[in-house]
Formats: C-alpha cells, structure tokens, sequence
C-alpha cells in the first residue's frame, strides 16, 4: 500500500498542476495558444473556410470559452479568428473593462478595446468586410453540442449587422471544431500519459481495499473518491457516476451500487480523473475474486479474460490514420464473433481529451448491422486520443443478464498507427479471499 501511495504522489507531481491550481498557474493557457497557432490553421483549412466567429459573455458562456481564452468575459464580447497566409491572426473585440486582462493573458494577436455603449456586432461587422472571408464559421450545430454556443438572439444580431454578401458566407463551425479539438499536441498526450498512469495506479490500489464477503462496491468507490479529494484531481465525468464499480451483472453506466462482492466475481472498475481542470482519462481495470484456497481463477474465467484481452489488441491493430472509427469497430466485432462473445450494445470506443467523451471520431457503429454513419465515418488522425474496449460477454443463469468484460484502455494515434498511453492490463487483479466466510457489513 505504502509503494502504491508513493508511486501515485510521484505521478501526480510529474503533472504540470492539480485541478486545485487555478488555470493561471496551470500550463493550458500556453498550451491554448499553441494550439490556436500550431493546429487552428489546418483545421481551418480541412473545413474550408476562412473566419470564426465567436461571441462570448458573462454567467451563460460559450461551451468553448476555455479553448479560445474567454472565459473571463463580462460584458458581451467577439472573438475573431481570421486565415491568412501563413496562419491565423486572433482578434478579440471587447468592452473596455476587459480589454486590458485580455491583452495581458489572453492568447490574441490584437485586443480592440470599445467603449462601453459601442454596438458590438457592427463592430464584428466592420472587421469581416475587411476581411473579406468566403466562409464564415459560427458556432450552430445540430449534430456537436460543444460547436453550438451560440444563442438565437446573438446569431439574430449578428445577422443583422452584416451585409447580405456577408450573411450568405455563414456556415457551421461544426466542421472546424471537430478537426480542432480532436488532435491533441505532444505536450498534451504527454499530460494524459501521466494522468493516464495515475489513475491505473489508483485503480489498483482500490482494489488491495477488497474485503470478499465485506466490501461493497460503494467502499471501492468511496476510497477512491478520497484518493482523488487527497490528490486534488476531479472527476473525468459526472461526478455521481464516477467511478462506476461493478461486481454484478452488467448496468452500462450507472453509480456503484450497495452490492457485496463474493468469490467468484469479476470486478469492473470504469474510472476517470481530470488534470488542470483540462485533461480527462478513461481507464478500466479488472479484478477477479478468488474463492477460499484458490490461487489462481478458474480456466473458464481465464479464457473469458483472454479473449477480451484479445479484442483490445485486436483494436489497437486496427487503429490507423486514415481509417474510419466504424473500421476499427468492426475489427473487432469480427473477433468477438469469433471469439463466442454474446452481443455488446456499446461501441468499441470514443475519443478521449477534453471530456471523458471528446470530440472525435467514433469507434462504434459496426454493432447495429448498419451502414456507417455519422462519427463513425471519420477518419482517425494523428494526435487523436481514444478510451477503446476489448470485449468478451457471456449469459448469466438468469434471464436477460449478461456479463461484459470491456477491457478499455487509452491510446494515441500516430503516423505509423497507434500506441496506448500506458502499459495494458495484462493479467486480472487477483483478490484473495478470507478462509473464513465474513458478514457483510460496511467499510472495506
């Protein structure tokens, strides 16, 4: 236990800043500006077109405020990104009580200081026709919730202010955040490497808390809730889902449950942290219970693992730029066909950055017997991060319950295939089991 707590404290300060530090002593406003130097440019490029618009303000904040340095906004204000040759010039249009913090952290070639009064989007008016754009993104989506911040009334005002010229060249920015936001820079796969290794490392000190015939999977998920508060790092989800521990029949996910776990269980363990409020992991680690004298799990439950160990590799192989994410599914459905596997209604897996579910291609599709679609088109690119899954599911005696083994975990893309960020699960975490019977009960 002592190893585990120094080798998890050595990871967390490996990490630029916890999610305690404030963003101004984090690394993700250097970061942000790299990206907005170094990546916007292509993904520009690869959705054609030629400025972005997008209007930030205080309290109901665009969902990318955070990505292109407005979180700060108090009074309304526009942010414009242009191309042109050679890269992309930044500018923020911003009422005079902010101009002057914007100039000094934000990440903007020029901030135009208005005075207050100053109509805001005549202003964004006067600096596209300068521009002359063909295409102008805006952020209105129906498909990528992040790439629809902004309002009715605002696009309305906006509309206004153009020119019909202007007003015919709207588009969404749906394709340009998409390529955007789903490539990461080194630096940043570096940070969820580390944040990668941190949470396996918990995992497995969770489950060293395992008491069979005691704990229930609520103690594994409280002691890790405590690590984390101890730690200072955040949930990689919705908090009262994180981590979903899982001795029982398969319940997709959900919270850990009052469950006691018993010799002979598999145990799931779907877990996530985020680092410098920015970087999220998804990581699943899987442990099998012995019975009382057993030294090693039976033969059925070590093929079980086997195979969906197999289904992971087998994903790993397929993932490779230029390949769609229905692809890499498919791969492995093929194997799990193979394999004797019962149907799994999840995809094999999604991208992973800045939400445990990023922005991304999809790696699913293959499961519903119908044409790709969607996500699940899009090919994989280098700088992609991806949670994926090796699965192995089987029929429980009773009706209706299966039992999946999904072993998930992370990888990056890169120019000759794909890598995972930190070594996989190769063998389950063998829990011992006491030679006498306990009474469930609480703690563990």
């Amino acid at each position: 236990m002592r190893r585990a707590l120094i080798s998890a404290l050595l990871l967390l300060t490996a990490l630029p800043a916890s999610a305690a530090d404030s963003h101004a002593q984090s690394s993700w406003p250097r970061i942000r500006k790299a990206r907005i130097q170094q990546l916007l440019p292509r993904a520009m490029e690869l959705a054609q077109v030629d400025a972005w618009v997008v209007i930030c303000r205080e309290n109901d904040n665009d969902p990318l405020a955070m990505h292109v340095g407005c979180e700060n906004t108090g009074a309304q204000a526009a942010f414009l990104f242009l191309k042109q040759k050679g890269g992309v010039r930044s500018l923020a249009l911003s009422p005079a009580g902010e101009a002057k913090a914007l100039q000094d952290v934000g990440p903007f070639d020029e901030v135009v200081s208005l005075e207050r009064g100053t109509d805001l989007f005549a202003r964004v008016a006067t600096a596209l026709a300068e521009a002359k754009p063909q295409r102008i993104a805006v952020n209105s989506s129906s498909h990528l919730t992040v790439a629809d911040g902004l309002s009715a009334t605002q696009r309305q005002r906006l509309e206004a202010a153009l020119s019909p010229a202007l007003r015919r060249r709207i588009v969404s920015a749906e394709e340009l955040v998409f390529e955007w936001l789903s490539v990461k820079l080194p630096e940043e796969v570096e940070i969820m490497r580390r944040a990668a290794a941190l949470t396996a490392s918990l995992q497995e000190e969770a489950y060293r808390t395992v008491v069979p015939g005691r704990t229930r999977d609520s103690d594994v998920a409280r002691f890790l809730k405590k690590r984390m508060a101890e730690l200072g790092v955040e949930d990689g989800w919705q908090p009262d889902q994180n981590p979903n521990v899982n001795s029982g029949p398969d319940r997709g996910h959900s919270h850990a449950t009052d469950r006691v776990i018993q010799p002979g269980d598999f145990i799931q363990m779907d877990f996530g942290i985020k680092v410098e409020g920015m970087w999220s992991t998804d990581i699943q680690r899987f442990a099998y219970v012995l019975a009382p004298g057993e030294t090693r799990p039976p033969a059925e439950a070590l093929e079980k693992w086997e195979k969906s160990k197999k289904g992971s590799r087998v994903a790993l192989a397929a993932m490779k730029p230029g390949v769609r994410g229905y692809d890499v599914d498919k791969a492995q459905r093929d194997w799990m066909r193979e394999a004797g596997s019962e149907p799994v209604m999840w995809g094999t897996g999604h991208p992973v950055g800045y939400w445990a579910h990023d922005v991304g291609p999809a790696l699913s599709g293959a499961q519903k017997g119908k044409p790709p679609e969607g996500w699940a088109l899009r090919p994989l690119r280098p700088g992609q991060v991806f949670g994926f899954d090796g699965f192995f599911a089987w029929k429980l005696a009773t009706p209706g319950e299966t039992k999946t083994l999904s072993v998930e975990e992370m990888a990056v893309v890169t120019e000759k295939g794909a890598e995972y960020l930190i070594p996989p699960q190769e063998a389950l975490i063998l829990i011992p089991s006491p030679a006498e019977p306990r009474q469930p009960g609480s703690g563990g």
